[in-house]
Order: structure tokens, then sequence, then C-alpha cells
């Protein structure tokens, strides 16, 4: 029997700003939009038990970015500026004028400088474990950072993505989303999404001054135990951000693999009213 992958809402393909990315929507046909963006070296199957909590709350697009999971790539939208721009453009052909942007890992950095820049598409953002600062990044996380172009190019990068997947989710992934990761990364893609990391260098030291331009409340949710990056740099969004909470999870890394029902939770109970609360303290 084929494994068949889970049902995470309808699955098309949409050029965006001249690439073919990936999306899932779903949800409810009203409300303000929840706008997910899929982390690395994962897919958007990793909020595969997350959109059915806030699919009954608010419609939701969920996108794998370019370059990631399945979607056409392009060399200049490899950095978290250059992503954020492409967020933008893609609110925009979506015909989404304000939504919740929920960027895990490489995400929550791209999101970040999209709020930055216009803060009036953004009702609120949930963002974590994405580096915000080089000295607060661990483990392998900066051995990447410092790789040079093309050192995973003789490598499979499905077999890359595949085993670091194993080794740090806590929970078993099912064997057609582990097959989708492959794929995601499959060839040299791997070594292509790199470089959106090896971007840091330039770009983590810009972040600090943009966080103070977010006027969106903020929650910082990630892994207590996350080995590559802790939890300082949650702290450092919040001492940044005017509006911003940090909620830590019992998880590692890949915390919505970990604790999917608690990460699912935590995003229904802000889009359903707590961040309200966060914007007035």
């Amino acid at each position: 029997m084929p494994n068949v992958l889970p049902d995470i809402g309808k699955i098309s393909y949409l050029e965006i700003d001249g690439v073919n990315v990936r999306l899932a929507t779903g949800g409810r046909s009203d409300g303000i939009p929840v706008f997910l963006s899929s982390p690395w070296p994962e897919s958007i199957y990793a909020f595969r038990d997350v959109l059915p909590l806030i699919g009954d709350l608010a419609p939701y697009v969920a996108i794998d970015l370019p370059g990631f999971g399945m979607s056409q790539g392009r060399s200049d939208l490899m950095s978290p500026t250059g992503m954020a721009r492409f967020i933008v453009r893609a609110a925009w052909k979506l015909g989404i004028e304000r939504m919740h942007g929920v960027g895990p890992d490489v995400g929550a950095l791209a999101m970040l400088f999209a709020a930055a820049d216009r803060p009036d598409l953004f009702e609120s953002l949930v963002v974590g474990s994405g580096a915000t600062s080089i000295e607060l990044a661990s483990g392998g996380l900066v051995d990447l950072i410092a790789s040079p172009a093309g050192a995973f190019s003789d490598f499979e990068g499905g077999d890359l993505a595949v085993g670091f997947v194993s080794q740090s989710a806590a929970r078993p992934v099912p064997p057609s989303v582990m097959e989708d990761y492959w794929h995601s990364s499959a060839a040299r893609r791997f070594d292509q999404a790199a470089n959106f990391v090896r971007a840091y260098k330039e770009e983590l030291p810009l972040l600090k001054g943009s966080l103070r331009k977010i006027d969106a409340p903020v929650l910082v949710l990630a892994g207590l135990h996350d080995p590559i990056v802790p939890p300082a740099n949650g702290q450092m969004l919040v001492d940044n951000i005017r509006r911003c909470r940090e909620r830590l999870l019992n998880g590692g890394h890949l915390v919505w693999e970990d604790a999917a029902a608690e990460y699912g939770l935590e995003i229904r109970n802000w889009i359903d009213g707590a961040y309200k609360a966060a914007s007035r303290e």
C-alpha cells in the first residue's frame, strides 16, 4: 500500500514573483488569514498536526518559501531580507491585506524583516527557532553559517535532510512525510538552501535595528532544549520588540514535531485573541 501524505488542505502550485511555489490552503472562509512558512529542511508537511488546530478559527496558507520544501528557488531570494520581500509579494499575489505571520526556523527572520518594512501587513507574528544573532547560534548551526558555498554539493541533500530530522525529532515522522522532506532537499537543493543561512553573517547584524520598527505583537514559540538555537535567541527578540512574549515548549529545535499539539494550541490561542492582550502591554 503506497504511503499517503496527511491531509493539510488543498495543495497547489502558484507562480509568485517569477518562481513556482507550493501552497497548502484551507480553514475558514472568513477572518484574518494565517500565513505559515515551512521550516528547513522540512516542508509544509511539518504543519500536519498544527493546521487542524487553527483551521476552524481562520483561513490559512502554508507555503514552501522559494528554495525550500518543493518550491522553485532563486539565488537573489536566498537571504532573510530577500525572502522578506518575497513574503510581501506573496501576500499581494494571494490577495492578503492583513495577516498573522507564522514563521519558524528560517522563516522567522524573513517574517521579522517583512514586519519591520511593512507593519500594515501584519496583525501579529509567531516566530522562533531561528538564530537572531551570530554569537547566539550554537552547535552545527555555527558550522553551517560559516560553511562556504558548495560545501554540501557532493552529498545527497535528501539524505542530509532526513538524517537531521531523524536525529532531531523526538516523535516518529510518518514515512510519507519523511519522503517529502527527502525530495525537498534532494541532490543539490540542500546546499542551495544553505545559502540562506550563510547570509546570516551579513544580515543578522542588521536585524537588531529592524526589530524596533515592528509594531505588531509577537509571540516567540520555541523549544526549551533547542541545541542549535538556544532560548537566548528568543530573549533577544523580547528585549528589542516592544510587544513581544516568549513561550518555551518541551522540545528541541523541531518543536513543531516534538510538541505538535502544544505548538498548535499556542498558535490557536494567540490568533484567537491572546495577541490582543499582548498589544495592550
